[in-house]
């Protein structure tokens, strides 16, 4: 049965939002940035078709991810927007025929320009020093990582000029020599391996200590003027030969264009060369080289008309498939993974992918002995794409959904609504493993050291059973494995005893609650300040926390449900774990009231606006009904707007919040 285009649209939001957390909060992404943008580009268009349907918070109005808790809020004038994708050459004419005919000439002249991939970057510099250096965030507003700019070596400090003022951006990345060395020393302290340079880079500059940022030897190109004390810059070209005159770096290899087929010359010429380069590119990105003409085409909401970025298609190679094996993840989650012979793509040797759930491997009816073809786009985890059915051996055999765990053989159990197929032993050892990877890692409880490689040990020699037991292991223990001398086994004890007095969020987090993230978690810690209360929680008691909906209600009463769980927290208290939660004072000008905060706001971010009235005790929804005390709306508020005037809600603008909370 065919999908409406409401649940069509709201499927595609759904799944955009998870993959924009995943690739710019999390830094784990699980598609391509191909697969990305033809979702993207769906819905967009069925919003397009139902104009009536579209929201002020649809991801087809943002640029880029939210900016990231622990740095102070930058507001980029004007917006970083982000430059739309040709992935074909008839695309690229599109394009091309838009532009002319938005000029009214025959012909333009471009720039074409390798698109680096890293992190964008906007750089301010007052009287010739770098006052400011600011993510993107969401185009609108970054983080201001100025400190972790500073560790970049390739950026001037200062420089000599006349220029009171000069705002540019560009792009951070890494080296893949220097990436490889980092996974290297990664692999050898036993921690996970990162996906590629890109996140490496994009982990790197959100780091709350510069030395580890330095040491992560980031790079930089700039490609952008944004201002400079009102000089007026002719061209793109003209840009760049004012950023090489103040010794910034600028983007290596570049081209001035006569027109789209001297451009598509260029294209075809990257195309085979680009992985002989030292660092990765997802691109090139095709500019009107003349500024005056840039400005008369003018932008969208979410791209400037006189910029496009064609990006290579994803490389597909054809291989045979060995076996399929299967892995457990910390939820008890069991994933097919397909061994194959290896493969060259995208300028790395591949030899296995994963299957994502079973239900996939019966829809591409994926089969032992298949041959098919795999695709790795943007240097992401590679995908089996197709199977070459007329090459299929006659002796094939469909792939069954496991009836026992692959690891511990106890029974596998799948939860209604769901694909996933579970592990239901809570002692399995991979479920252990990662469960222990889990509650160690970085936004939990920040044990360092506890990497993959040394937790794999741990539980091999049977040390630990579950994150319990991380707090009774002994010196003495640790040196009997292999690796560890006095200076490690010391260090590894330390960073244990050290993590007993992390947040109670990290806490809350790293215990590994179904549907807890990093922010859920502090809400919680906010709203209960103790493990017990939460522990002791009724439903009505959750949903009262904000974003905490039945759902995750649901599996918050669950977990702690379950003895076994209660036993854990019991025995982590006792042996020395003492979480801490610092209550800010409250005011009270807001007691008692909910209020619901819609449409964009203009001098501070959903966000802030929301720790705002939680501070003066006020609580915030999401949704308005009979019991909000106000609705504040911006611009676009949309239809929770005409819910409000419906039900008779008062409604305040932002300017009139503030007033409110500063009389």
């Amino acid at each position: 049965m065919s999908k409406s285009p409401r649940e069509e649209i709201e499927r595609l939001r759904a799944e955009l939002v998870r993959h924009e957390r995943l690739y710019y909060l999390d830094n784990t992404p699980e598609i391509s940035d191909y697969e990305f943008d033809v979702m993207m580009r769906r819905l967009i268009e069925l919003e397009d078709q139902n104009p009536e349907l579209r929201t002020e918070d649809s991801p087809s109005a943002r640029v880029g991810g939210a900016p990231v808790d622990g740095f102070e809020t930058v507001i980029h004038d004007p917006p970083m927007l982000s430059i739309d994708n040709a992935y074909t050459f008839d695309e690229l004419r599109e394009w091309d025929q838009r532009v002319r005919n938005g000029l009214g000439l025959e012909r333009v002249e471009y720039l074409a320009e390798l698109k680096i991939d890293g992190l964008s970057i906007d750089l301010l510099y007052t009287n010739g020093r770098l006052s400011r250096a600011a993510t993107r965030g969401d185009g609108v507003r970054g983080d201001d990582v100025t400190s972790n700019a500073r560790t970049v070596r390739a950026l001037p400090l200062h420089f000599d000029s006349t220029f009171e003022t000069l705002e540019v951006r560009g792009e951070i990345y890494m080296d893949k020599g220097d990436f490889a060395e980092l996974n290297r020393i990664r692999d050898e302290e036993g921690e996970s391996l990162l996906a590629n340079p890109r996140n490496a880079a994009a982990g790197a500059i959100r780091m709350k200590d510069p030395k580890l940022v330095s040491a992560r030897r980031l790079r930089a190109i700039i490609y952008q003027v944004v201002r400079a004390d009102g000089m007026r810059i002719p061209s793109q070209s003209a840009a760049y030969e004012l950023l090489r005159g103040l010794h910034f770096p600028i983007n290596p290899e570049r081209k001035i264009c006569a027109g789209l087929d001297e451009v598509i010359e260029v294209l075809e010429d990257w195309r085979g060369k680009r992985h002989e380069l030292s660092f990765e590119i997802d691109g090139i990105v095709v500019k009107v080289n003349d500024r005056e003409l840039q400005g008369e085409l003018g932008q969208t909401s979410r791209s400037p008309r006189w910029a496009v970025a064609f990006k290579y298609p994803p490389e597909a190679a054809k291989t045979v498939i060995r076996s399929i094996g299967a892995q457990v993840g910390r939820t008890g989650a069991i994933t097919p993974v397909a061994e194959f012979d290896a493969v060259h793509i995208g300028g790395s040797t591949v030899r296995r992918a994963t299957l994502h759930n079973y239900d996939e491997v019966a829809r591409k009816d994926i089969r032992i002995g298949d041959t098919v073809l795999v695709e790795k786009g943007g240097d992401v985890i590679p995908k089996v794409t197709e199977v070459v059915l007329s090459e299929r051996p006659d002796d094939s055999i469909p792939i069954a959904v496991p009836e026992s765990c692959p690891i511990c053989a106890e029974p596998v159990h799948r939860f209604e609504e769901e694909v996933a197929v579970r592990c239901s032993n809570a002692g399995c050892p991979a479920i252990v493993r990662e469960a222990l990877i889990h509650f160690a890692g970085r936004k939990a409880m920040d044990i360092e050291g506890l990497g993959e490689k040394i937790v794999d040990a741990l539980v091999t020699a049977n040390l630990v059973r579950d994150y319990t037991s991380l707090y009774e292991l002994r010196h003495e223990e640790l040196l009997q494995l292999e690796g560890f001398a006095e200076k490690k086994a010391a260090r590894l004890i330390e960073e244990i005893e050290g993590s007993k007095t992390r947040e109670l969020s990290r806490l809350v987090f790293a215990i590994g609650i179904r549907f807890i993230g990093e922010r859920s978690a502090k809400l919680l810690a906010d709203h209960f300040h103790s493990i017990d209360r939460l522990m002791n929680a009724t439903a009505d008691e959750l949903i009262e926390v904000p974003e905490v909906g039945p759902k995750v209600a649901d599996s918050i009463l669950f977990f702690f449900s379950l003895q076994a769980n209660r036993d854990r927290i019991a025995r982590l208290f006792a042996l020395g774990v003492a979480p801490v939660h610092e209550v800010a004072e409250k005011g009270s000008r807001l007691a008692g009231m909910t209020l619901v905060v819609t449409g964009s706001l203009e001098r501070f971010t959903r966000d802030q606006i929301h720790a705002w009235i939680e501070s003066e005790g006020g609580k915030t929804s999401s949704s308005v009904s009979s019991k909000t005390s106000y609705l504040v709306a911006g611009a676009d508020a949309g239809s929770k707007l005409e819910k409000a005037q419906k039900l008779k809600v008062p409604v305040l603008t932002e300017e009139q919040l503030i007033e409110l909370l500063e009389s």
